[in-house]
């Protein structure tokens, strides 16, 4: 005891002869060469976690740790072993205001070791990065530049309002390091691969033979239609190969039947991105599935979620989260019942249906004095010379990739697993990341191979339309590397925080999805762009829905629901505001691939957009949230859809072509 007490007495006597160095590592440490030093950030939100490192003597740490702020609350404490010293870091520490400063590091027997003090910010500055990024994309209409900017002004507050360093910290604090990423390194191989895929397949022909084996249905306008409709959900696999190759490839056909371009334009535009947006093989995925994955990394980080609520996040798959939210994408789901409804019933309303009885009646397929829009870019989806459309060179490798990212998933969620489980287990335990990569290298391979081995394209030849399929995702990848940054920029300065506590008491967590719907679609519409559209709401809407109340458990009924919802609404709302917005990389190229005057297009397919957003929000998003069942949800919004077609929807019976379908 007596050598021990020594022992300890000498370490005491060493801790105090050792001269103590201050230092400020982008802080205020008070000048005090008996205080340790203490780094911290140079500028903190309230209601916004952030981080400090202490590098403590022995006889400083002596009895413990604590943080404690002007006004007295202990925000942070930490056991010390006797003996113990260096450095000592506490995460995620939260203050209320600038008058929780300056922060007292004290030890055991309330001795001071230190005090910090920073510049805090009031929490609406976290609200610029984000609102500035959605301002400028609405003025400009020009999502790249709009989103940088957004990250610069995050990155510029997070580094003291220092404009140098800002731009600096916007490359090595936010791009940087969301491109290392593993998960996100995926997601850019993923889709360059997959749209090299798609190069592949349509420079030999494979996707045009797909359309070309619904041919023998086309034989009156309804089957004409009916051949559109279907040849648009088999090229799920990408909107704009979907919308190209359709619009270019059908048209001859419905000109035949006397379809009016304004209708083939609507059914081009409105099965292109919402199959592509549901279907899990597809270029829409990777980027849904990664930006869910940041939104739930982002909200089990942020301050105020409950401890067992951010292990859950923190485990939670977001590919089973995205399969879970796909029954509650209302607008893509009904938009796609509707076109087919419209198909089977032929009855129309608005605009279109006097369109179509202009064209049926042989008064023109487009109105006099139309401007149709030029088909200049559609030569990219077109085969090479002589190549012979046989539909399963594009089926075959599509086909690879479901069937490889299935097999991928399964196994190796069954090996994580590591015991037996039912499939929603297994699959919850897979990596969609490492599944999708295989799946799509797999189906460059058999793509490549089959051009190659049928001698319709040399290698040569494969590989630039490899290479130039991936060359058409260069901009999506800009704009899923910016979302990303956007979404760190806003985790970093507390954004959901900061608005749940604004929306806290005063917004039902049910109405979260229906308003969610309302934002992203605005926001599409505005900027024409579904993609950045998602990139900027979803690393703020998961946050804000699980501070709202919502949850990844399954089992926890509404509160998952909820967080579905939510998720689902920012998707849904973005194809919707897309559908909706002539300025709409998608909605032009309809209108140009199915060579129909713009304006007309927009003008004859917003009723219907807007009739079943309308459905879907408040027979979807407000009725599930509230506890209705999504099923019935579904079979209610498709029952009233029926009804405003079959019985507001008319018909010209008069028509010499309905008189040809009726003999036939």
């Amino acid at each position: 005891m007596i050598r021990q007490s020594i022992a300890a007495l000498a370490c005491l006597v060493l801790a105090t002869a050792v001269p103590v160095r201050a230092q400020e590592q982008g802080a205020d440490v008070r000048a005090d060469t008996a205080l340790a030093p203490v780094e911290g950030p140079v500028v903190v939100f309230p209601g916004a976690g952030f981080d400090l490192a202490i590098d403590a003597t022995i006889r400083q740490a002596m009895g413990g740790i604590r943080i404690r702020t002007e006004t007295g609350r202990i925000v942070a404490r930490r056991n010390v072993d006797l003996g113990e010293s260096g450095r000592f870091e506490f995460e995620d520490l939260v203050i209320e205001g600038p008058e929780d400063f300056p922060l007292s590091i004290i030890g055991g027997w309330d001795s001071p070791i230190a005090t910090f003090e920073t510049r805090v910010l009031p929490g609406w500055v976290s609200l610029l990065p984000p609102l500035i990024a959605i301002i400028l994309a609405l003025v400009f209409k020009e999502v790249v530049t709009s989103l940088f900017l957004g990250v610069w002004l995050g990155a510029f507050f997070y580094a003291g309002l220092n404009p140098i360093s800002g731009t600096m910290r916007a490359i090595d604090a936010f791009i940087v390091p969301v491109i290392v990423d593993y998960d996100h390194a995926a997601i850019l191989v993923f889709s360059f691969l997959l749209g090299g895929m798609v190069g592949v397949i349509s420079k030999s022909g494979g996707t045009r033979g797909i359309v070309e084996a619904v041919r023998p249905l086309a034989t009156t306008p309804r089957r004409a239609q009916l051949a559109t409709y279907l040849s648009g959900l088999a090229i799920f696999f990408d909107d704009y190969a979907n919308t190209l190759i359709v619009g270019n490839t059908m048209r001859p056909i419905t000109d035949r039947m006397k379809v009016s371009r304004e209708k083939l334009a609507y059914i081009v535009d409105s099965t292109a991105a919402p199959v592509a947006a549901i279907v899990f093989v597809s270029t829409w995925v990777g980027f849904e599935i990664s930006l869910i994955g940041d939104g739930l990394a982002a909200a089990a980080a942020q301050a105020g979620t409950a401890p067992e609520v951010a292990s859950a996040l923190e485990s939670a798959n977001a590919f089973t989260i995205f399969i879970h939210s796909i029954p509650y994408l209302f607008y893509p789901l009904l938009a796609l019942f509707t076109v087919g409804l419209i198909v089977f019933l032929q009855r129309d309303f608005g605009p279109m249906l006097k369109a179509e009885r202009r064209a049926s009646r042989g008064e023109g397929l487009y109105r006099e004095g139309a401007m149709l829009m030029s088909e200049a870019g559609s030569d990219k989806m077109e085969p090479v010379e002589g190549a012979p459309l046989r539909w399963y060179n594009a089926v075959l490798p599509v086909l690879t990739v479901v069937i490889v990212v299935l097999v991928g998933l399964y196994f190796q969620g069954r090996t994580n697993l590591g015991r037996p489980g039912t499939l929603w287990e297994i699959f919850a335990e897979a990596s969609a990341f490492d599944a999708l990569l295989w799946g799509s290298l797999a189906g460059c391979l058999v793509a490549i191979g089959l051009a190659v081995g049928q001698r319709i394209l040399t290698v040569h030849q494969a590989i630039d339309g490899l290479v130039g399929g991936m060359r058409a995702m260069f901009l999506a990848g800009i704009i899923l590397i910016l979302a990303w940054s956007l979404g760190a920029v806003t985790e970093v300065l507390g954004t959901a925080p900061y608005i749940s506590g604004l929306l806290e008491g005063n917004l039902a967590p049910q109405l979260l999805p229906a308003l969610v719907f309302v934002t992203a679609a605005s926001i599409a519409f505005a900027t024409g762009t579904s993609w950045g559209t998602m990139g900027i709401l979803l690393p703020i809407v998961i946050p804000l829905a699980v501070a709202l109340g919502g949850t990844p458990d399954a089992a926890a009924g509404t509160p998952y629901v909820i967080l579905l919802g939510s998720i689902a609404s920012v998707l849904a709302g973005a194809i919707f505001g897309d559908h909706c917005s002539p300025i709409s990389d998608t909605t032009v190229m309809s209108s140009m691939a199915s060579a129909c005057d713009h304006v007309d297009h927009v003008r004859t397919q917003l009723p219907y957009a807007l009739l079943v957003g309308i459905v879907g929000v408040f027979i979807g998003n407000i009725a599930t949230a509230y506890g209705f069942p999504v099923w019935a949800s579904l079979l209610l919004g498709a029952a009233l859809l029926f009804t405003v077609f079959r019985f507001y929807g008319k018909k010209d019976f008069d028509s010499p072509q309905w008189a040809v379908e009726t003999d036939a």
